[in-house]
């Protein structure tokens, strides 16, 4: 006998019809200039040329798509509501289930920490995949930086370029003007981020949300303009270059008179890839401290306040707690941690320009701290991941890159609206009476 649809099945697809109708008009808006129109060269003169069954074909997938996404996500959500109606909202199971989450997200923590380890060794003759490697990791550290501003402390920051740029700068011309090496110029440079950071938390301390994110966003740009229109100190739109990089404890990685180098002194064959593999040992071991530090900071009361003041302010301020520190504190570790990444992306370049540090680096950042899932390490590493592979990935689909970039983007937000590892360990536990954690 056929099972008669009820009324609710026939309202669920007829939201769903409405929804992927919705995504299709937006594809079509979209796709319109970046592939139902594109130019040819006709006898010298630029014609606009059409393709509509390639834009229709493209709308079609995505309307199918979306239709088949929404079906799914609700018959999981019935599923898991099934689920929780059988077993009952019993405490110590869901206790249970977010210990055991706990420990796979360490096991994979573990695991991508192996691999990182790893890596240049087993692709020591390939440089590309060194080079990828090492700009994820920068953006890992530039991501953890933020998260501690966004993500931990509750403030909208879109100018952490802004910090990078400072750090970055600082040590090209501590290194060009006055000879100072990597190691020495690394915790002064973090010290100016720093700063830096106070400067700009501190007369922005009495705004929240978005008013926060714009005085952000100008302070970001007000760095770039600055560095673009004072040639005498950054080099203007040209930038810094021949910025030193640094040395395996003195010994330079390419020949240079009769010093010894690091081939040489380990008796190794010269090989440009050594000061690659160094430099994303260096970058690692940077992004490992940091984990440490944001890590250790969370379990001590000042890393309990930022995440107390981003649940709730005005308790905080009711509690007694002096808020303007707080707020300061989450911007000054934030931008020591942006520019101690800026002096290591300007030792590795060896030339930096304005054009490294805009408002498009600042939403990649905090587009790895939001998708990675607000406050999680981990989210962080894997976002950067997604982030940075992308569009590398899309090189060989020049045409629609940025097409397949913004779709990846729209796609993770749906799959994962409150990031990508939306869970997270709590900071503290609460041990029982009867021993088992609450």
């Amino acid at each position: 006998m056929p099972r008669l649809v009820s009324i609710s099945d026939a309202s669920g697809w007829t939201e769903r019809l409405k929804d992927a109708a919705g995504v299709a008009l937006i594809a079509l808006l979209l796709g319109i200039p970046m592939i139902g129109l594109t130019t040819a060269d006709q006898g010298g003169a630029l014609e606009v040329l059409t393709r509509w069954p390639l834009l229709g074909a493209f709308v079609a997938v995505v309307f199918c798509g979306r239709l088949l996404l929404r079906y799914l996500l609700d018959l999981l959500k019935r599923r898991r509501q099934t689920r929780e109606r059988q077993q009952g909202e019993v405490t110590a199971v869901t206790m249970k289930r977010v210990w055991l989450d706990g420990r796979v997200l360490s096991a994979i923590g573990w695991l991508v920490l192996g691999v990182a380890l790893v890596l240049p060794v087993v692709f020591s003759d390939n440089r590309y995949v060194v080079d990828i490697a090492t700009t994820v990791l920068i953006y890992v550290m530039l991501g953890w930086g933020l998260n501690v501003v966004v993500g931990l402390a509750g403030l909208l920051d879109m100018g952490h370029a802004a910090f990078y740029a400072v750090g970055a700068y600082a040590y090209a011309l501590l290194a060009t003007r006055f000879g100072w090496g990597f190691w020495e110029a690394l915790p002064v440079a973090g010290l100016i981020a720093t700063v830096f950071g106070l400067a700009i938390g501190w007369p922005s301390l009495r705004l929240r949300g978005d008013y926060l994110a714009i005085v952000t966003l100008g302070f970001g740009e007000i760095i770039r303009v600055v560095l673009v229109n004072w040639t005498d100190f950054s080099g203007g739109p040209n930038g810094i270059s021949q910025i030193p990089r640094p040395n395996f404890f003195g010994l330079p990685f390419s020949p240079s008179g009769d010093r010894p180098t690091f081939a040489s002194f380990f008796g190794l064959e010269f090989s440009p890839m050594h000061r690659i593999i160094f430099l994303y040992y260096v970058i690692l071991m940077l992004s490992l401290l940091t984990n440490a530090l944001v890590a250790r900071l969370r379990r001590l009361p000042i890393g309990r306040a930022w995440e107390a003041m981003r649940e709730d302010e005005i308790a905080c301020k009711a509690l007694g707690m002096d808020v303007t520190k707080i707020k300061l504190s989450a911007f000054a570790l934030g931008a020591m941690l942006g520019g101690v990444a800026g002096v290591f992306f300007a030792a590795r370049q060896g030339f930096i320009s304005p054009e490294s540090f805009t408002f498009n680096e600042s939403a990649i950042i905090l587009a790895i701290v939001v998708l990675g899932g607000m406050g999680s390490q981990l989210g962080v590493v894997l976002a950067s991941l997604v982030l940075v592979l992308i569009p590398e990935i899309g090189r060989d689909f020049s045409e629609y890159r940025m097409l397949l970039f913004g779709t990846a983007m729209i796609l993770i937000m749906i799959w994962r609206p409150a990031g990508i590892l939306s869970h997270r360990e709590p900071t503290l536990r609460h041990a029982a009476a009867g021993g088992e954690h609450a």
